[in-house]
């Protein structure tokens, strides 16, 4: 099993970062059902307000190559397409467990 992990940094007024990393999340949870490979995923938004990165999330598939075909899928190209405007660094580990 690997895990997927996840962080987005976004652009913009605080209301527009939650705004945009609410509409993230809700598709992102919508892709378990639509992504075979994809077995679970966590996605939170920070609520730090120290801290600089504002979306986190935690998928688990269960091989690297699957991480790939996950990463390809239509779905979940088009919800990247939300913060695709705003995304000013994303940090990303993958890991078998």
């Amino acid at each position: 099993m690997v895990k997927h992990v996840v962080t987005f940094k976004l652009s913009g007024s605080a209301e527009e970062r939650l705004d945009t990393a609410r509409r993230f999340k809700a598709a992102l949870l919508a892709l378990p059902g639509k992504i075979e490979v994809l077995k679970c995923i966590e996605v939170g938004i920070n609520e730090n307000p120290n801290e600089e990165w504002d979306v986190a999330l935690i998928a688990s598939l269960p091989t690297m190559d699957d991480v790939a075909t996950y990463a390809k899928h239509p779905a979940h190209v088009e919800a990247t397409t939300i913060i695709a405007n705003s995304k000013v660094a994303r940090a990303c580990v993958d890991y078998e467990i």
